[in-house]
């Protein structure tokens, strides 16, 4: 039998969808399957897909002649193409023009609408489900929006990505001591700093937790183009935040934290509370998109958008030691019911087999 040979593609490649590449393409290459994966030359640096077995071809995330060219090439010869993410779908549908080659797409997340960009947004949405053979969303809600936008088969495809090293106690006792966070409580929040994120709420709420004693501590990780008006804020307000930057090991400050807060817009599978209830870490999310079907009972959802909601929620978890322990045993039971590395590989494999199989009929 012919070696089954499968090209990845990420666009601008975010921690979710370039860690469930890195799992993805190691899984397959153990199953005998030939990867290539093609994504900014940065990602390589970071996610290291020659570790796993992968041939790695740099493509820029750019739509002009040159990439598009280059990935049309990396892509010759391959049985099964699956790109990641709207960007990756829509340069990949164009590199694949007049060829014969499956295309699957996975949505990992969604883009945001608002506005006079939003018609472009749909466009580009509908020209990427309806150039795939099959779409894999993370969550309901992108199935659903899929289907919408014409895809011909819209799956469920939960994706797993790795369980992240956690820290001995004194390794904890350190990573607090370091984030200045000792003798008072530790919060912790992760992702980009740009709008959608929710941090100009957060930083709301976190004036309703400053009469607190002692005082909680704030750790927001990540970087962007909010970073200057975030920091701006905290520092005119005298507000108990801490903007630590892009970090890589989020999985490690996590143990640190008493409490993990998602305030963002939307989310499909957020890897922090993915991180937060396999570690045991009570969560505090907001209750949007496929976040309620992620968490179940095991974390506390409040309005996206509602400071108070999510402030009082803050205060009250930290004021009750019996609630953080049932929210960090619930959280461990609940992430033992996702599916595992094993179960996303042999769903996304058997995908590819079913459209090698319609190709060959």
């Amino acid at each position: 039998m012919t070696q089954l040979r499968t090209v990845q593609v990420l666009g601008g490649g975010s921690a979710g969808s370039s860690a469930h590449v890195r799992s993805l393409a190691g899984g397959l290459v153990a199953r005998g399957v030939r990867v290539t994966v093609c994504a900014p030359a940065e990602l390589e640096h970071v996610y290291d897909f020659p570790g796993a077995g992968a041939h790695f071809a740099p493509v820029p995330r750019r739509s002009d002649p040159a990439a598009v060219g280059a990935l049309r090439a990396a892509c010759a010869g391959a049985d099964v193409v699956h790109a990641h993410g709207l960007h990756a779908a829509v340069r990949t549908a164009l590199a694949l023009s007049g060829q014969r080659v499956p295309l699957v797409v996975t949505w990992h997340s969604r883009a945001y609408d608002d506005g006079a960009r939003g018609h472009v947004l749909r466009l580009l949405e509908r020209r990427a489900v309806r150039a795939a053979s099959v779409v894999l969303g993370t969550c309901s809600e992108l199935v659903d929006r899929a289907r919408e936008r014409g895809a011909r088969d819209a799956r469920l495809a939960p994706v797993a990505v790795p369980a992240p090293r956690g820290r001995s106690g004194g390794e904890e006792g350190k990573e607090r001591a370091e984030l200045g966070a000792v003798e008072r409580p530790l919060l912790m929040a992760v992702g980009s700093l740009v709008p959608h994120r929710g941090y100009g709420t957060l930083l709301d709420a976190a004036q309703l937790w400053g009469g607190l004693d002692p005082l909680p501590l704030l750790v927001i990780a990540g970087e962007g183009r909010e970073r200057a008006a975030l920091q701006r804020r905290i520092e005119t307000e005298g507000l108990p935040v801490r903007l630590l930057g892009r970090r890589d090991d989020i999985g490690e400050l996590l143990t640190a934290a008493d409490v993990a807060l998602l305030p963002s817009r939307w989310e499909a599978r957020s890897l922090l509370a993915q991180e937060a209830l396999r570690q045991g870490i009570p969560l505090i999310a907001t209750a949007v998109g496929g976040v309620p079907e992620l968490v179940g009972e095991a974390a506390e959802l409040v309005p996206y958008g509602d400071a108070g909601a999510l402030g009082e929620a803050v205060v009250r978890l930290l004021g009750d030691p019996g609630r953080r322990a049932e929210l960090a045993a619930a959280g461990r039971a609940q992430a033992a019911t996702w599916p595992t590395e094993d179960e996303s590989i042999a769903q996304v494999l058997s995908v590819y087999d079913e459209l090698v199989a319609e190709r060959a009929r």
